[in-house]
């Protein structure tokens, strides 16, 4: 077979790629369109997108003054409107995915994307590089490919472009660095025979460490690491994290729960949810004990960062103790700029108002004060949750009108900062000459409730809920009746 003129077909798929350049310019959400996040915390501010320039540029609003503008951005002497910015900019960045495109089908088609440089294998006689080429294996790199994705641009997958995107958004847009954490993620899986290790056993404990359960409001999976769940004692640490040789075999099985939650839970194509968030559990880990999961912490913060580039949406960091603070400090310093931003902190007392601002309350566990149970056979994710607010030192009732008989009620509750809420469950009948019937009398509220009541008469299950604090706290809450017939047996 005749040796592939490299040059010849770059510059048909330059062409190729020209031709939808345009489009791509035109249309908002095209190849290389913008990634727009919305900030689930009420404190942050929504400027993702504003830190994802071609160059590195910083992009200003129009009321800024004209120096504050790049010269390829003013008119005369006035600067242009907010539209014209954002048209030019995401112009910058299509441009950047052509180029960056361009040179990773140039990398794969001489076979130096893994290494080497396109001028020294151009330099060779043409007798080296035939051998060079038959060394190398010129087929498998043409067929090189990334979380079952193909990385060559021209082979059409739908996929490519969303794989290569992660790798340009990640480094701001700029091609040399994209196109170098590319070729080293590249490396890093070869060395470390990542595409094989989805065949690998490891012991059923991790499997309670590190977990995806639900998704969060923008359907995108939720990651729970319950390191402070599950290693609740130094026996159970030692078991995990007790040699250098046990710390291997966890940062291992978390390389082999990202390849398994890439490839099932994700889905790299243009529209579809490709990133995830995950949810750290911090409870019970005691500083001066847990010296080995620090270290193990630092570096899946950068293995994920440097090798899984934007799949990772936020981590959010629930009862956080005070002493990780300081540590997480330190560790800024090997986080990128650009995923500082993706890290959100909540104290014990704040977990459920943190997670139910990005997690539906059907969908947040019950230990993290959601209505979620697992094998739950009384409610599904579909059923309805209603909310409510009950205001400062006061009171509220919520109530459930059941017309029905022979039917039992179940309901679900929970309450964002329960701190001092007190509760009250009973049952009103239609008829005034009956009597109410008290289900559950006052008590304090611990975590979520639940509970049901047979009907045998008209009526309504009323919830008193006691709010004493001088501030207000949301109710979310659920209920299902079902018809209920009960077999009595002759002695």
């Amino acid at each position: 077979m005749e040796e592939i003129d490299r040059e010849y077909a770059l510059e048909e798929f330059e062409d190729s790629l020209s031709s939808v350049s345009t489009e791509m310019d035109e249309e908002d959400g095209g190849i290389g369109g913008p990634h727009k996040e919305e900030s689930e915390d009420e404190e942050e501010d929504d400027d993702d997108d504003d830190d994802d320039d071609y160059d590195g540029d910083e992009m200003s609003s129009a009321n800024a003054s004209r120096n504050g503008l790049p010269k390829s951005l003013r008119r005369g002497d006035e600067p242009v409107d907010d539209e014209s910015v954002e048209i030019m900019r995401q112009s910058r960045k299509n441009k950047a995915l052509l180029h960056f495109l361009c040179r990773v089908e140039d990398a794969i088609l001489g076979n130096y994307l893994l290494g080497g440089s396109p001028e020294k294998i151009l330099s060779v006689d043409r007798r080296r590089q035939e051998t060079y080429h038959s060394d190398a294996g010129k087929e498998p790199m043409r067929s090189i490919s990334l979380w079952g994705i193909p990385l060559l641009p021209s082979a059409g997958h739908e996929g490519t472009d969303v794989v290569l995107l992660k790798f340009l958004k990640a480094s701001d847009f700029k091609v040399p660095e994209a196109f170098h954490m590319l070729r080293s993620t590249l490396r890093w899986r070869e060395e470390n025979k990542v595409d094989g290790i989805l065949d690998e056993k490891f012991p059923a404990e991790m499997e309670k460490l590190v977990y995806i359960s639900g998704a969060d409001l923008e359907g995108r999976p939720i990651c729970y690491h319950a390191y402070g769940r599950a290693l609740r004692d130094k026996e159970s640490y030692k078991r995990v994290f007790g040699s250098s040789q046990k710390c291997r075999q966890f940062f291992r099985w978390t390389v082999h729960f990202m390849e398994r939650s890439v490839r099932r839970s994700l889905s790299l194509r243009p529209g579809g949810v490709d990133s995830m968030v995950h949810i750290m559990d911090l409870k019970n880990l005691q500083k001066s004990s847990m010296k080995e999961l620090r270290g193990v912490l630092k570096n899946n913060f950068v293995f994920l960062q440097d090798n899984y580039p934007e799949l990772i949406h936020k981590h959010v960091m629930i009862n956080v103790p005070f002493w990780y603070y300081t540590y997480h400090v330190l560790i800024l310093r090997f986080i990128h700029q650009s995923n500082r931003d993706k890290f959100i902190f909540a104290r014990p007392s704040r977990v459920t108002k943190t997670l139910l601002k990005f997690v539906a309350p059907q969908d947040l566990p019950v230990q993290y004060g959601g209505l979620k149970k697992e094998n739950d056979n009384d409610f599904t994710q579909s059923d309805k949750v209603s909310e409510t607010i009950v205001g400062k030192n006061s009171n509220k009732s919520i109530q459930i009108p059941v017309n029905e008989t022979g039917v039992t009620v179940t309901w679900d509750l929970t309450v964002v900062k329960q701190d001092n809420i007190t509760y009250k469950e009973e049952f009103v009948p239609e008829d005034e000459c009956s009597c109410k019937i008290l289900i559950r009398r006052m008590k304090k509220l611990e975590g979520s409730i639940r509970n049901s009541f047979y009907i045998n008469e008209p009526g309504k299950i009323v919830i008193s809920i006691d709010n004493p604090t001088y501030k207000k706290k949301r109710v979310y809450y659920r209920s299902k009746i079902r018809p209920t017939m009960y077999i009595f047996f002759k002695s």
